[in-house]
């Protein structure tokens, strides 16, 4: 077939560069076909030249003695050598697969296993390497019990790789492990040496060098995720799996591989990782926890707008790889035929066992060649790993024509074909049935439609808004599918609205939130297929301006309201910290743009579940706010791992005073709202970054910086992560100026100076702040040892009288800057329920003037950050009687709920004195009257500063 007229010129100059070079014809032909097909093999003969380029692809030594021959050769501890020499090898392998496939030489399949094989010869490669290196440096490990004469690292293969199905350009998936706990010969852990060995093996393969790379390694899959230990011997793997292990990495294991080891330690590992993926029973939890996978995948397409992606979009790669597992884990513990780990050879035992018809087997078995066939021409193009068809023309008439299609369109036509048969199949698997919607209300119908009102009497009012938004210009000017599905969604939505009673004050507020869909008709077909999230929609929205401008300015939270059970339940924080990373794990490693959108989504999506529970009336104030703090400490835990990561890939580790890496002796404390576990809908976030490195110490390279100047750049990106504006919003306003010197100090300090500042500089104020002062991220050794520190400088003894009187002197500060009589001077006419007298800053000042005066006696009442368990601990040590606190309690409780209230229904939380409710007016004569009671000075308001 003869390329297309547009790639046609690129085509002829190739075929006489290869005639020049005296190439036979087959296989000039072969070349040229090959660089019109992929721009990344038209680079390679650049830069190599045709004869070489041909020398390479037609070689028949196997890939593996090609690269023991350059092995042999490679210097202990020349990295450099290594890593350009196994890069150069893999272009030359890539290359000649490239050729092969682009002139259909080689099926999807068989170049999948090609691509496996050579992932496999260069970590093998790499870690013999490796254990060589650092066996000279430290000494041999001892030996293990399956007869080695010294241990070995085991690396565990994952996912497509573990499949032996890898993608062209693909990352590999990996977990690090060893057999068993012991010292090397310098009296080294065993896993401090097999940590040594798994970072020189990703530097081999992972690290980018003039020649490129060899694999991207992702490590994110390992116990804990990035969080956890780069090495696990087997007794801790157990462990994790048999007593933390989820649903998703039971998915994971599916596939999981043994790479390297002795072959009794691979085969003991293996065996034991069976036990946790394949149940005794036929396991339909499985099916449900597929399902909720895949859920979260299609948010994430809509989200990203990743209809064009053939792995995750719709009719996908992803869908035919579900069918796939739902039967593995379902059956395959009793059917061990099933505990296969490749998606080809699983959908043909299908077939053959009788659990899917062999004309379906057949139709998911040629969609997925096709899909992963295509997916490999996508790749070549420029040797990345992406599976969205490109919008370049002319990279769309290359896929095209190394697919063997005359034209896009012919190519496109039959990629509809393949992913409508497999959406198919997957909704008969895996799918649920969906809820039929509420009958339609045929007035609803004509006044849309039609824009003809109701025939029964009522006030034409309710319909004005209806057909305002009917004509308007934009609404006119959509066409098509988009039209389409516009008309299709709004008779429900307006049906569901009337059939509340609520037509005009309901549209009114969903009004803004079609506007902003109506370019994105991808969410119009979500609520006319979901008709909980339509319901829902019309439910939330009208009872919350807050809930609704947050629907009209990120419309992709619609997706939220899909499934009303996660809705309206609020999961632990381990929950929130297993869906997060699960998200992350589908976003490549070095994707930094897309991993800040991952968080943001995350983050506004389980922001808006509380607010729909609160709204709903559903769970208390104080399991609300837990709540939102337990997803800022997620949000900020990982986005902490991202930023330590991307540091360490430039910089390599610091280092500590004993000489060791420092593994993230980084901490984050909350002070303020986040702290004391108040955080509401729309707080900032006060942190103080700590740390632990050597003051003196440089970090490990490649480019070596002072470890004070890694820690601040650390601390500096991680800001960066969490409030930086992107399309989706920021995570949190970030305000650092509680650390020590406020502003003009470092933005990160070293535990020993926090720890000597707050005992020689600080304020009585910074003590105060103290109080409420929680570690939320990091290091759990620098936590142990923050909050060591924290309670001997709360528990310190003070002279009561001076405490008292700069508590009030900050106090009157405050109301001079900050209350509503300073900003309107208005006093006694209006109350604002935080800053003013009788609110709830005169509460945490009684709070924190109590735990300053009596932790040296009463060391327990330091103990918490939140006011609600202060007060508690307060009662408990006899300085609160039990009336007092449960007043104390009361009042703050009420207080807060009503500014969560103002924030959800956006309303002010300055009440005018007049309305004030008798609750809250009795509430704020309570707290007046306890301020005088314990630090016997007037209302703060009263007494303006000498």
């Amino acid at each position: 077939m003869t390329p297309p007229s547009t790639l046609d010129a690129s085509f002829q100059q190739w075929l006489e560069q290869a005639k020049a070079a005296g190439l036979e014809a087959d296989i000039a032909q072969q070349l040229a076909r090959t660089a019109v097909c992929s721009p990344w093999f038209d680079e390679l003969l650049s830069v190599s030249g045709m004869a070489d380029v041909a020398r390479w692809v037609t070689d028949p030594q196997p890939p593996g003695a090609d690269l023991d021959a350059l092995s042999a050769h490679w210097p202990l501890g020349d990295l450099d050598l290594a890593k350009a020499d196994l890069r150069n090898w893999r272009n030359r392998q890539m290359a000649r697969l490239i050729v092969q496939d682009a002139n259909g030489q080689s099926t999807a399949r068989k170049t999948a296993r090609a691509v496996s094989d050579l992932a496999d010869i260069a970590i093998r490669c790499a870690v013999t390497y490796a254990e060589t290196h650092w066996t000279e440096q430290w000494g041999a490990p001892a030996p293990s019990q399956f007869g080695e004469p010294h241990q070995s690292l085991v690396v565990l293969a994952m996912g497509k790789h573990g499949a032996r199905e890898l993608n062209l350009s693909s990352d590999i998936d990996l977990i690090f492990a060893f057999p068993s706990q012991g010292e090397v010969s310098n009296g080294r852990s065993h896993e401090e040496f097999f940590t040594r060995v798994g970072r020189t093996v990703i530097q081999l393969l992972d690290t980018r060098t003039p020649e490129g790379f060899v694999f991207r390694v992702d490590m994110r899959l390992r116990p804990w995720g990035q969080s956890g230990a780069l090495v696990s011997n087997f007794a801790a793997m157990h462990h994790y799996y048999t007593h933390q292990g989820r649903e998703w990495e039971r998915f994971a294991m599916v596939k999981a591989r043994p790479v390297t080891g002795a072959p009794a330690a691979q085969a003991e590992l293996e065996q034991d990782l069976k036990a946790f993926v394949y149940r005794r029973y036929v396991d339909f939890h499985a099916l449900g926890a597929l399902r909720r996978l895949k859920s979260m995948i299609q948010k994430e397409v809509r989200r990203q707008q990743l209809e064009d992606n053939i792995k995750l979009g719709q009719g996908g790669i992803r869908e035919v790889e579900f069918i796939a597992q739902a039967f593995q884990l379902i059956r395959g513990g009793q059917d061990i035929a099933l505990q296969e780990r490749g998606t080809w050879p699983v959908l043909s035992m299908l077939a053959d066992e009788g659990y899917l018809p062999p004309d379906v087997s057949r139709e998911l078995t040629d969609a997925y060649g096709f899909l992963r066939d295509l997916e490999h021409r996508i790749q070549a193009l420029r040797d990345e790993q992406t599976q969205r068809l490109p919008r370049d023309d002319a990279d769309r008439a290359r896929l095209a024509w190394s697919m063997g299609f005359d034209s896009v369109e012919a190519l496109l036509a039959k990629l509809a074909h393949y992913r409508e048969r497999v959406h198919h199949h997957f909704q008969q698997v895996v799918a649920e049935d969906a809820e039929s919607s509420r009958a339609l209300n045929p007035d609803m119908v004509a006044l849309w439609r039609d824009g003809q009102c109701p025939s029964t009497d009522g006030d034409s009012r309710d319909t004005e808004a209806v057909l305002a938004f009917r004509n308007e210009a934009a609404v006119k000017r959509l066409q098509g599918q988009a039209r389409d599905n516009l008309d299709q969604v709004m008779p429900m939505l307006l049906t569901e609205l009337s059939g509340n009673n609520r037509l005009a004050s309901g549209f009114e507020a969903l009004r803004p939130i079609l506007e902003a869909i109506l370019r994105r008709s991808v969410y119009f077909v979500l609520l006319a297929e979901n008709p909980d999230a339509l319901r829902q929609l019309c439910r939330l929205a009208p009872a919350s301006p807050w809930i609704a401008n947050l629907f009209a300015q990120k419309p992709y939270l619609l997706d939220e309201l899909s499934d009303p059970d996660s809705l309206y339940r609020l999961p632990q924080r381990g929950e929130l910290t297993d869906d997060l990373h699960q998200t992350l794990l589908r976003v490549p490693a070095d994707d930094l743009e897309q991993q800040m959108e991952v968080l943001r989504h995350f983050r506004h999506g389980r922001v808006l579940r509380a607010a729909a529970c609160e709204v709903a009336a559903m769970l208390p104030l104080m399991k609300i706010s837990d709540y939102l703090a337990w997803v800022g400490e997620v949000v900020v835990e990982q986005a902490l791992a991202l930023a330590w990561q991307q540091m360490v890939d430039k910089h390599g580790r610091p280092s500590r005073d004993n000489g060791d890496w420092c593994e993230l002796d980084f901490g984050v404390v909350a002070y303020g709202k986040m702290g004391g576990l108040e955080l509401s809908y729309e707080s900032d976030l006060d942190l103080v970054f700590l740390h632990q490195a050597s003051a003196q110490g440089e970090t490990e390279g490649p480019k070596v910086i002072d470890n004070v100047v890694f820690m601040a750049r650390l601390g500096q990106r991680l800001i960066h992560l969490l409030s930086t504006a992107t399309p989706s919003g920021t995570l949190y306003e970030v305000d650092t100026r509680l650390r020590p010197s406020g502003n003009s100090g470092l933005l990160v300090t070293s535990l020993t100076a926090f720890e000597k500042y707050q005992n020689s500089k600080a304020w009585t104020w910074e003590h105060q702040a103290l109080v409420r002062a929680r570690f939320i991220a990091g290091d759990p050794e620098l936590q142990t040892a923050f909050n060591a520190v924290r309670q001997d400088i709360l528990q310190r003894p003070r002279d009561r009288e001076t405490l008292r009187e700069d508590v009030i002197q900050m106090r009157r500060k405050m109301v001079g800057h900050l209350s509503s009589q300073a900003q309107k001077g208005k006093a006694d006419e209006v109350f604002h329920i935080k800053q003013d007298p009788g609110g709830i800053v005169d509460l945490e000042f009684l709070v924190q003037y109590l735990v300053l005066a009596y932790a040296d006696d009463h060391p327990e009442v330091a103990r918490w950050s939140d006011n609600v368990r202060c007060i508690k601990a307060l009662r408990e040590a006899g300085v609160l009687t039990g009336e007092q606190a449960d007043q104390w309690l009361d009042a703050y409780l009420t207080l807060r709920e009503h500014t969560h209230h103002a924030v959800l229904s956006g309303t002010s939380t300055t009440v005018p004195v007049a309305q004030m409710t008798p609750e809250l007016a009795r509430v704020r004569e309570l707290i007046r009257a306890q301020w005088q009671h314990w630090l016997g000075a007037e209302s703060p308001a009263e007494q303006p500063p000498q």
